[in-house]
């Protein structure tokens, strides 16, 4: 190997004190003229590659690296992790055997991007652990945000958190953001109000800008403003997103959590401004700047949108689209296209879709089998709702689910299944050994079905059982002395003793609150108030009955003039213009003035039909005539007759 040339000494020299300046634009010049003269250099080609990365030119340093330069493998993983090459900058940093810190530091950020928190999760506390150097606040904050992951991904599983500061503004968002993991919406949105003034005062000290304050709160306010939508309190969370995005944040990813937000609260609302929102929300440049969760959501929140806005065909595209995109999405996309279904008044066909995903998927959510079990209930397939509740498994014993299959049953008449659904569950809570509330409701209302069905023995076996766990229950000791007495009136008197005397049961009734509170007696026998005083116009014979108080007839008042010797007038109760001795009086013409009546009658007159006309198209009282210009009015009374129009004088 020759020994290098003076001049290319030189250009190391040049290049090494550019290189600590930071201005790779010269170094790479530098490098160029370096390897002009020798161009098997490989220390000159690996500077060169290590300028192209600083100057954020990844593909040409990669392509350079896997050319020529055999062992940096480091650089390379670098080069796809920063191309978004996820899979291949873990599978190139995964060959080598005795990792460095940078290395798993960047092994980290490689996990968390894959989505593998608990791998990443390691990584982060075997350094923070074995590293001493100035990022130890970085992993910190990095080593929160795994946290919150982890308990969004795990939730209450998740027990191996770490206790972590936060005293800086992005520790402080991240304590937050665990929180918010952990359901304690209220203490995130204090904790986010601290890492505001703490950010505040940071950037206050390194004198940012505007646009660059306004871009590091922005991801502050859009947590908060969802933690706020989380406890409905949707109009403080809406002004708080049109604030982020009125001022226009620079990283994409905040304004598509935003926009998608704000869709989420507007529902079947404000659709034009939901159709923009959405739009920005699922922009192709967003696919490396979000989680594949955050994706899902906002790729069904646009299939839930077109849904409301009967863009039917477009909606069925994108619903076919995220059921190729994300197979974890099956169960949503099932619900979307039953729903879409419905919405064309396609019933049938929603519930075959739901039934045959639910037979390829057994396991997967309730909210799918519900929505089947409502349609079918919709259709008038009682039977097959119920066989649909019968095969949710273990789940079909819970109190709600076993009470909605008895009624079912019920309305179709099948006793002997409605007893039998109790009767399995009586079983399984025996056999699970969880003895308490839901198994004695579940013996009662046993009991009460086979009492009605006419088994008053096997209703007697069940409440025995239950006697013998609570002895002074009067429920069920009164149930007891019922079934017994169906078929064996001895026994029921024997267990009738064992209730107490009717005056300690009585001891703490209040007689009156109930006779003032109870409807069954009907309306009239309540007493108002619960008052112990009869009410008004009643009396108290001594005997405990109410009697109504005799009224006193007055007499009534006779007119001044009355004379008992005399017959009063036949005409008295008529009005007086009815009468015979009534005379019409008479205007000064001699007209005989207008009387009541009818409306519009006139009295007739002498003189009348010169004097008076009425209009020729006179509408019937009750009919509503349309008006057809401005000019035309209701018919009038006219006034002493019709006047002559005077002529204009000059």
């Amino acid at each position: 190997m020759s020994a290098p040339s003076t001049n290319t000494t030189a250009l190391y020299s040049e290049l090494l004190r550019a290189g600590d300046a930071s201005e790779y634009d010269k170094a790479l010049k530098i490098v160029n003229k370096i390897i002009h003269e020798d161009k098997e250099d490989k220390k000159a080609i690996y500077c060169k590659a290590i300028c192209l990365i600083h100057l954020s030119q990844f593909e040409d340093a990669l392509k350079l690296l896997e050319k020529q330069v055999s062992d940096a493998n480091f650089e390379k993983a670098y080069c796809f992790y920063r191309l978004n090459k996820i899979q291949e900058a873990y599978d190139t940093l995964k060959s080598i055997g005795n990792p460095s810190n940078k290395e798993k530091e960047l092994l980290a950020q490689i996990f968390y991007r894959l989505e593998k928190y608990g791998e990443c999760f390691d990584v982060y506390k075997d350094l923070i652990k074995n590293s001493e150097d100035d990022f130890e606040e970085e992993r910190e904050a990095n080593l929160a945000a795994v946290v919150s992951n982890l308990y969004n991904e795990k939730g209450k599983e998740f027990k191996n958190a770490p206790q972590l500061r936060d005293h800086t503004y992005e520790l402080c968002y991240n304590s937050a953001c665990i929180l918010i993991s952990q359901g304690e919406y209220a203490l995130a949105i204090e904790k986010l109000k601290t890492a505001e003034e703490l950010c505040k005062n940071l950037i206050e000290e390194n004198d940012l800008t505007e646009e660059e304050v306004e871009s590091e709160l922005g991801v502050i306010r859009v947590q908060q403003a969802y933690a706020l939508q989380m406890l409905q309190k949707n109009d403080r969370a809406l002004k708080l997103y049109n604030l982020v995005l009125k001022n226009k944040p620079v990283d994409s990813a905040v304004i598509a959590v935003a926009s998608n937000n704000i869709v989420t609260i507007n529902k079947d609302q404000n659709v034009f401004d939901s159709k923009r929102k959405i739009k920005v929300a699922t922009a192709e440049s967003l696919e490396f700047k979000l989680t594949s969760k955050q994706r899902q959501i906002i790729a069904i929140n646009n299939c839930l949108l077109l849904l409301h806005t009967n863009q039917i065909d477009q909606c069925r595209r994108s619903i076919q689209a995220l059921t190729k995109k994300y197979s974890s999405c099956a169960a949503e996309a099932a619900l979307l296209l039953a729903a879409l279904y419905c919405k064309e008044k396609k019933v049938q066909k929603a519930v075959d879709v739901l039934k045959g995903f639910a037979e390829t998927h057994p396991d997967q959510s309730l909210v799918l089998s519900f929505t089947l079990i409502q349609l079918l209930l919709t259709q008038g397939h009682v039977s097959q709702a119920c066989d649909t509740l019968r095969s949710l498994g273990d789940t079909s014993y819970s109190l709600g689910i076993t009470s909605a299959l008895v009624t079912l049953y019920l309305s179709l008449e099948d006793k002997d299944a409605a007893t039998n659904v109790l009767q399995s569950a009586i079983k399984w809570y025996r056999k699970n050994k969880s003895k308490g509330a839901a198994l004695n409701t579940l013996i009662q209302e046993t009991a009460k079905i086979e009492l009605k069905n006419g088994h008053p023995q096997e209703a007697a076996k069940l409440l025995e059982e239950l006697r013998k766990e609570n002895p002074n229950d009067l429920k069920t000791i009164a149930q007891l002395i019922a079934a017994y007495s169906q078929f064996n009136p001895q026994k029921a008197k024997d267990v009738s003793k064992q209730l107490p005397p009717v005056s300690e049961i009585t001891l703490n009734v209040d007689v009156d609150n109930l006779e003032s509170t109870s409807w069954t007696m009907g309306a009239r026998y309540i007493k108002k108030g619960g008052k112990s005083e009869p009410p008004s116009g009643k009396q108290d014979t001594g005997d405990g009955l109410i009697q109504k108080k005799k009224k006193k007839h007055k007499k009534g008042k006779l007119p001044k003039n009355f004379d008992p010797n005399v017959d009063p007038d036949p005409e008295r109760w008529l009005p007086r213009r009815e009468r015979s001795t009534y005379k019409k009086k008479k205007d000064k013409r001699g007209n005989t003035a207008i009387g009541k009546g009818t409306q519009g009658a006139m009295a007739t007159g002498p003189e009348e039909s010169s004097k008076t006309t009425l209009p020729p198209t006179t509408p019937s009282p009750g009919s509503s005539a349309t008006p057809t210009s401005p000019n035309v009015t209701g018919p009038r009374q006219a006034k002493g007759g019709q006047k002559k129009k005077k002529k204009n004088r000059w």
